[in-house]
């Protein structure tokens, strides 16, 4: 199994092969709007526009799972994104990380990469997966993470 054979569906209802993506380094993230951990859109867009001529791949996934915090539709959240914060890196349409009805890239990604004591399980907002340009799941970040401090990270895999 390859991180190249998912898909999922944008913001705007497209589907996107993350094949796509083959040959660029991802980051992976969950996001919300109505989070403390919201303000990292800045931090990521900041990372996204210095990095992407590199070949990083942002990739954001709202989820409404935590404490209810990205309750609005696509629409919406996709304007909050980009009148608050200017973002321009991919977002994706809503989805479940967690339980039955997690997405299956989601699955995946707990499944290589996985949390504190082995859990698989996604705890918050804002959890971030690098992924290598081999399609490699290389490390899973916690919601406090900063982005500026996984920018190292990333740079060694540019």
């Amino acid at each position: 199994m390859s991180i190249y054979q998912f898909s999922a569906t944008n913001i705007k209802g497209q589907d996107i092969r993350l094949s796509e993506y083959d040959g660029k380094v991802m980051l992976i993230v969950n996001t919300a709007s109505k989070c403390g951990f919201t303000p990292q859109f800045e931090g990521l867009e900041g990372l996204y526009k210095e990095l992407a001529p590199k070949g990083l791949a942002i990739l954001g996934f709202p989820c409404n799972q935590f404490g209810s915090q990205d309750p609005g539709a696509n629409g919406q959240i996709e304007e909050f994104c980009q009148l608050n914060y200017g973002v321009s890196f991919p977002m994706f349409s809503k989805v479940d990380v967690n339980g039955s009805n997690a997405h299956p890239l989601y699955a995946y990604l707990k499944n290589e990469a996985r949390g504190l004591l082995g859990s698989k399980t996604i705890k918050w907002n804002f959890t971030k997966f690098l992924v290598g340009r081999d399609g490699e799941v290389v490390k899973r970040y916690a919601s406090t993470d900063k982005p500026e401090a996984i920018k190292a990270d990333i740079e060694q895999l540019l």
